[in-house]
């Protein structure tokens, strides 16, 4: 599977979507350009800044980077890429848990189909439960999931207790490398730790397929709260370090400073979890921290224990 099938998904819900020298690129916001495939770390030239800008009228865009970049705020993506997944690699913690999530519910795939419909729900608790105000409708999610069903390389999986979806992530392969995409609960159910049995199941099927390569369970996020990715680390993923780099149009770029960074704080303070604040406080803050040394930057929690290792490596 390739970046064009993702691509032709991404175009039938509605998005922009072009290519550059170094990668693809879809309108994640207004005039707001997140590069894809997400695994991939590239660095673009002057040149491909030029072109995105001018080109298709981009206001800022988003994407990862080496570590060894020059530029870009330190970062991490959420990732498996050892050979064998079983409980032997969970701690005693995520052992008990996915024990416990397996005997309440069952894993099992679903349509996509399928989890338009019953999904919906579980889509506006996990957002509400994150703090997350709500920025998909109905009518978005539907599209996202009848949109990738006829396309190869995506997948869906639910957990179900009684017969009743409680639990789901739609899953693409992008070339060797296997995405989780989506993945939400209902509150109700969390407490039979049915998301550790999702994930657990998901993960263990993925790490089984011919060519495998890795699990990318998501890039450090612009606005999700730090517990999304808890539970990922917990489930025996690890915080591959990266580089992710904001850049703005020129004639924004004087007015991205620390004064309208902490004017944007305080707005979010007041409008908690509203999606165009939250994510533009993550842009301004990428940006900024992306200016700095690397031993400079405030560290990610999940990279912490790893810094002196990290930067002796450098």
């Amino acid at each position: 599977m390739n970046a064009e099938i993702f691509a032709e998904w991404l175009r039938r819900q509605g998005h922009k979507v072009f290519k550059t020298e170094s990668s693809y690129w879809y309108d994640q916001g207004p005039r707001v350009y997140q590069a894809f495939p997400y695994h991939w770390l590239i660095n673009p030239g002057q040149h491909e800044f030029e072109e995105i800008f001018k080109q298709y009228k981009a206001m800022g865009f988003r994407y990862s980077s080496k570590l060894n970049s020059s530029e870009g705020s330190l970062s991490y993506h959420a990732v498996f890429d050892g050979d064998e997944y079983g409980f032997e690699g969970l701690s005693k913690w995520a052992r008990k848990n996915v024990r416990r999530g397996l005997r309440n519910c069952a894993v099992e795939p679903i349509t996509l189909d399928y989890l338009a419909g019953a999904g919906w729900a579980l889509q506006v608790d996990t957002l509400e439960r994150q703090g997350r105000k709500l920025a998909v409708t109905k009518d978005i999610w539907t599209l996202r999931c009848l949109t990738a069903k006829d396309l190869p390389g995506f997948e869906a999986w639910g957990a179900k207790v009684d017969h009743q979806l409680v639990a789901s992530v739609i899953t693409f392969q992008m070339e060797n490398c296997w995405y989780m995409l989506y993945q939400q609960c209902s509150r109700d159910y969390l407490a039979l730790h049915v998301n550790n049995a999702l994930s657990f199941v998901v993960t263990q099927h993925l790490v089984s397929q011919p060519n495998f390569n890795s699990v990318l369970y998501g890039l450090h996020s612009l606005d999700a709260p730090a517990s999304v990715d808890e539970f990922k680390f917990r489930m025996g993923y690890r915080a591959k370090a990266v580089r992710q780099r904001v850049v703005f149009h020129p004639s924004l770029q004087p007015f991205v400073n620390q004064g309208s960074h902490a004017l944007l704080r305080a707005s979010l303070r007041l409008r908690p979890g509203n999606p165009l604040l939250a994510k533009a406080e993550g842009m301004f803050r990428f940006y900024l921290h992306g200016k700095r040394r690397l031993d400079a930057q405030p560290w990610p929690q999940p990279l912490c224990d790893e810094k002196d290792a990290i930067l002796s490596s450098l």
